[in-house]
């Protein structure tokens, strides 16, 4: 259709476009689906969004989404993308090689961003370049099914949507003839105005395009994200569920008096469904643990490569361990409690052998993200661990399975990494980890904090005796004290739970009597070296929040 010609109506195109958007991308998930899941264009350009978001817009989006912030992400993707394909529809009108022109680009946008992930290969620019192929192909067969074509009506029966038969002996073979000064009226086909002139599309066949476009979009689709997910990751795990190994080093019981039982009050351990879950990765890595391999190497005498089968054959220690991310700011839910099943990460460094000079560990996941952990953390004594077990359950997917980092103490950005494949021994001088260059600071040791979970802020309570509870946690310290102020008063310290180890988060309880009216409640920890939260509030970026965590309460 050229510039001088009729056009479609703008809604007519934007549908069109819509729909061949639609279609380019389910056929390029087919494709990923077939090559890598993470090649398609919205995980991949996605990803590269994550990895280029600053620190700040970061910390917004956690603030405000919680852990549906990639959901979010990946939903404006596609919301943008349906409204760009809206836009070369509409500007397919003019000349259906413009809007072509314009699935071109973003597909190689698509596979630029693809090429540029982790372990990328030279197939994953195939699902952009096939689904804009796929696209292109149906922008165009939409264009021409409803194609405009001039209607010419006979006298001014059509305008008012009828047409005239005729009784003219020479009329066309087919054409009815009529009694003289008989008109019937029948069904026109629907028309549009182009200048003067009225122009007909055909609604039928732009509809039967338009489903057929939408069921191909679907199916491939759907088609991709089943071949993503029918690697061998699920029946690996259930496999895994019943030979389990046992550990060689089992923890201790967990005291009958660590959880307080308080309704409202996290529980000393953290159900793995309800562990908060924060990381880079848009699609959660499906990693096989019959192909898995972590590789330790750089400064060491004696590089190590293992498999998940060489894994297993170790000695298994259990560890109690509450983990923290570096995001969580005062009185936030990005902390939890588990008991975990690993590797001791220290006995494998030795056995590779620290070279002199060496202070980080920089490790590597699946999806591309990296920590760098201090070496002297790791080697000083702590539970620090190649985790392949939760709460006596597999690894979920969704937090590292088949293998993930375990270091009590630091915040998760710099020690806890998911899908781990790679330690590189290496300096801080030599190498930064992912959030470094971000603007967060390369060492992050877990600051004491404190939280209240009973009552809850803004709630309504009776008047007079009130049970007030949390948690408070000082990773690899311990907490030694929790103190509890209502309305500016004095300090009053709270009962502690009891707790198997500096490694957990510690309950604590106080009950205190509240008149009628509202109350502001708040509270402070103090940890095992003598040291009380500062008052002082601190953002969570670059080293983790710091600040007393108050609520307020009315009375009633």
């Amino acid at each position: 259709m050229d510039d001088g010609g009729p056009r479609l109506p703008a809604w007519v195109a934007a549908l069109i476009g819509v729909i061949s958007g639609a279609v380019a991308l389910g056929v390029a998930q087919l494709v990923a689906g077939l090559t890598n899941p993470d090649a398609s264009p919205v995980i991949a350009v996605g990803g590269s969004m994550v990895d280029r978001t600053p620190a700040a817009l970061k910390e917004w989006a956690i603030r405000t989404f919680g852990s549906n912030d990639k959901l979010v992400l990946i939903s404006g993707i596609v919301v943008v993308l349906a409204l760009i394909a809206a836009g070369l529809g509409v500007l397919s009108r003019r000349r259906v090689g413009y809007g072509m022109t314009g699935l071109l680009v973003f597909g190689l946008i698509g596979a630029a961003a693809a090429m540029t992930r982790p372990d990328a290969g030279s197939l994953d620019i195939l699902p952009s370049l096939v689904g804009v192929g796929a696209g292109a192909w149906a922008l165009s067969l939409l264009i021409r099914r409803a194609e405009v074509h001039p209607w010419e009506p006979l006298e001014d029966a059509a305008a008012q949507g009828t047409s005239a038969w005729t009784d003219d002996p020479d009329a066309p073979p087919g054409q009815p003839a009529r009694t003289s000064g008989e008109t019937i009226s029948v069904e026109t086909p629907p028309v549009m105005r182009a200048g003067d002139d009225l122009y007909a599309f055909d609604r039928r066949r732009l509809l039967t395009g338009a489903v057929v476009g939408l069921g191909v979009a679907g199916v491939t689709g759907l088609g991709g994200k089943l071949l993503a997910s029918s690697n061998n990751v699920d029946a690996a795990r259930k496999t895994l569920a019943k030979t389990l190994p046992r550990p060689t080093i089992p923890a201790r019981p967990i005291p009958a008096g660590a959880d307080l039982r308080i309704k409202g009050l996290s529980p000393f351990v953290t159900p793995n469904s309800d562990f908060y879950r924060v990381d880079t990765a848009l699609v959660i890595p499906g990693v096989d643990p019959a192909s898995w391999t972590l590789k330790i190497h750089g400064l060491v005498d004696k590089p190590i490569e293992l498999t998940f089968a060489d894994l297993l054959k170790r000695p298994l220690m259990e560890a109690d361990v509450t983990l923290t991310c570096v995001s969580n700011d005062v009185g936030g839910p990005y902390v939890g409690n588990a008991r975990w099943l690993g590797a001791r990460l220290a006995d494998l460094l030795r056995e590779a052998g620290i070279k002199p000079g060496a202070d980080m560990l920089l490790s590597t996941s699946k999806d591309g993200f990296t920590a760098g952990t201090p070496v002297d953390v790791v080697m000083d004594g702590r539970d620090a661990l190649l985790a392949i077990a939760m709460n006596g359950e597999v690894l979920p997917t969704a937090h590292g399975f088949p293998v993930r980092q375990v270091v009590p103490g630091l915040y998760g950005y710099v020690s806890a990494t998911k899908w781990i494949t790679d330690l590189k021994v290496t300096r801080f001088d030599q190498d930064e980890a992912y959030w470094t260059p971000r603007g967060w600071s390369p060492k992050g040791p877990i600051k004491t904090e404190s939280r209240i979970d009973v009552p809850k802020d803004g709630d309504d309570i009776p008047a007079g005796r009130t049970t007030i509870a949390g948690v408070a946690w000082a990773q690899h310290k311990g907490i030694a004290a929790v103190e509890v102020q209502v309305d500016g008063g004095e300090w009053r310290e709270a009962t502690l739970a009891q707790v198997p180890g500096p490694d957990t988060w510690r309950q604590w309880s106080i009950v205190a009597d509240l008149a009628k009216g509202k109350h502001v409640i708040t509270v402070r920890a103090t940890d095992v070296t003598g040291y009380t939260q500062t008052l002082q509030y601190a953002p969570p970026a670059p080293d983790g929040a710091t600040g007393y965590h108050s609520i307020g309460v009315k009375a009633g």
